[in-house]
């Protein structure tokens, strides 16, 4: 929902309001309903809407609340806002509006920092109190909702996309060494506060961040994911584990059906998606709008999961709509994923989702997706060798299962300018890994990959690639109730089936068998797995640009060995390492040069 953007000096100018008006208005595709601009002395705050709770003109943003003397921009959705409305109308306060905007105003004029950890929901907020001259910046518990920032001497900038922050203009976009590290070792991945441009940083999730007129500012993490046995929860049995997470995935479906206008869901045909679909029927939705989508096999891999996703919607009674798209929709969307993005993301599937939101914004502005579940769940392959992995030799162990290379082979790839002289990938696993709590070494690994991989993966490419045509998507096994159930179920049970099991177990007798016990899938891309005609050409005239050449990120004897045989050369969990050098290069080109 929604694109937010401001600027906070602190060096006596005011506000440059053009600036943020710039930066607003490349966010119309987040935000396509509507726009808004408000400015006083050091602050200004500018905002594009999706209308999607109270969708008269009261819910417009920026909002000024006089009588709290306060303003506010907010990009997400607080699912619990009706219920916090009723709370504070009864402790006195007032309200102008029907939209969860205010309630995030009046929440915070009634708990000060402490309001965020009141909200169900996904949120990046930015609040100007008028009285003190304070700016507070807020995000979900699972980094759902991004918040970037262009901190500089005597000025802050932030904003929904980094796209934005760039409009603003005067950004550093040189190079980030150690984000670049980062990058090439967890499959794209660059971890708050970091990202792969020098000037820009992002807010980490579960954060509050305070910046007081004179630019002096303080963080507080406000939420952890415990990963770890609860002793009053020790005498469950695997079948209370299935009926508790089972209930908590009901409650979050549910929550996240609260708008004003229809709600949708992303259909793969994998379970996670599946059993949405399932517990929307079960709650008595009818008519629910699903989606899913298909491409062109290639190199012997199918393109679609039609057969899954067609049973579903046949078994529960969907308007069901199968998107199969052209080859000839396909290169445009590469390049059109790529000017969505952010940051850099290796993902196939980003593609897959930039071209099926295209056409489900067509028909919903709001959708419920399956994202998150492997990663609270256990359903990748690389947490099963981790089970009997002593807890003290966790981090090793899972650098050797997911590393998409080791520090050693760094300089098989990137040329000596660009290698920093420590390994600071291993260094960021050893203080995730170290970090108090999680019980074993699958527990790290799930913390690690829930809080981290999750966020600046998965959520984010979810995130860029819907509201790039102002789709909403909400996320239920990301619900942070239920995250925090997940993290207490003991890891074996989590391990079970090939992973998932008591995901698994607990959706038997609720969505059908078939689905259950199918082969795990993906969001298939298969002509950028195996990259060959005018695709692989895109990559070539990537990585030999002017400006890869000026830049010389990457031996140049590698590039031609990957571009001589463009599919052999896989990463650890079988990525395309030719398009892992080609994506980044795409993205600089398109947004840093």
């Amino acid at each position: 929902m929604c694109g937010l953007a401001g600027e906070f000096r602190f060096d006596g100018s005011p506000a440059d309001a053009s600036a943020v008006d710039r930066m607003t208005a490349c966010m119309v595709h987040r935000g396509p309903d509507g726009s808004g601009l408000w400015a006083r002395g050091p602050v200004a705050l500018g905002h594009r809407r999706l209308s999607i709770i109270d969708l008269s003109a009261a819910g417009s943003q920026p909002m000024v609340d006089s009588p709290e003397a306060l303003s506010v921009v907010f990009n997400g959705c607080i699912y619990n806002y009706e219920a916090l409305r009723a709370e504070l109308t009864s402790a006195g306060h007032r309200f102008f509006s029907h939209s969860d905007t205010e309630v995030i105003e009046k929440s915070y004029a009634q708990w000060g920092e402490d309001f965020v950890t009141h909200f169900h929901g996904m949120f990046a907020i930015a609040i100007f109190e008028h009285r003190t001259g304070r700016l507070v910046l807020a995000r979900d518990r699972l980094g759902i909702k991004p918040l970037y920032l262009d901190e500089r001497p005597g000025m802050l900038r932030f904003a929904s996309t980094t796209q934005a922050l760039l409009a603003g203009g005067g950004v550093d976009t040189s190079i980030d060494r150690v984000a670049l590290s980062q990058y090439m070792t967890f499959h794209s991945v660059v971890p708050a506060p970091r990202t792969i441009l020098s000037g820009i940083r992002k807010l980490p999730p579960a954060t509050v961040r305070v910046v007081e007129p004179d630019g002096r500012s303080h963080e507080r993490v406000y939420w952890h994911a415990p990963f770890e046995r609860d002793p009053d929860l020790a005498s469950r049995s695997a079948q209370d584990w299935q009926e508790a997470l089972l209930d908590a995935l009901r409650t979050a479906v549910k929550r996240r059906m609260v708008a004003d206008v229809p709600v949708g869901v992303l259909l793969s045909g994998g379970i996670d998606s599946s059993l949405v679909v399932a517990l929307l029927a079960e709650a008595g939705q009818t008519g629910l709008a699903t989606f899913s989508i298909g491409f062109d096999s290639a190199g012997g891999e199918s393109g679609d999961e039609f057969e899954y996703s067609d049973l579903v919607a046949r078994e529960f009674g969907t308007d069901h709509h199968r998107i199969r798209i052209d080859s000839s929709r396909l290169l445009p969307g590469i390049d059109g994923a790529v000017r969505a993005m952010s940051e850099p993301m290796v993902s196939h599937d980003c593609v897959a989702f930039y071209l099926l939101s295209q056409d489900v914004s067509q028909s919903v502005k709001v959708v419920q997706s399956g994202q998150g579940a492997d990663e609270v769940l256990g359903g990748y392959d690389w947490y099963p060798p981790l089970a009997s992995v002593p807890r003290e030799n966790a981090e090793e162990h899972y650098a050797r299962v997911f590393f998409d290379r080791r520090w050693d082979a760094m300089g098989d790839v990137l040329n000596p300018d660009w290698i920093c002289a420590d390994d600071e990938p291993s260094a960021f696993i050893r203080r995730s890994f170290g970090a108090p709590g999680a019980d074993t070494s699958v527990d790290a690994a799930l913390r690690n990959d829930t809080t981290v991989m999750l966020v600046d993966d998965p959520v984010k490419r979810v995130d860029n690639m819907t509201m790039a045509w102002g789709l909403e998507a909400r996320v239920p096994f990301l619900d942070h109730e239920l995250v925090e159930l997940a993290g207490r179920i003991p890891p074996d049970l989590k391990l079970a089936d090939g992973g998932k099991g008591v995901l698994k177990r607990a959706a038997r007798g609720v969505v059908p068998d078939a689905v259950i016990d199918r082969t795990k899938g993906y969001f298939p891309v298969p002509a950028i797995r195996q990259l060959e005609g005018p695709y692989l050409d895109r990559v070539r005239e990537a990585l030999t640009d002017p400006a890869a050449k000026r830049r010389s990120l990457f031996r140049p004897d590698t590039v031609d060995r990957f571009l001589a045989d463009p599919n052999t050369t896989r990463t650890t969990l079988g990525s395309n390492a030719l398009w892992q050098l080609a994506l980044l290069e795409l993205w600089l080109q398109e947004h840093a040069d």
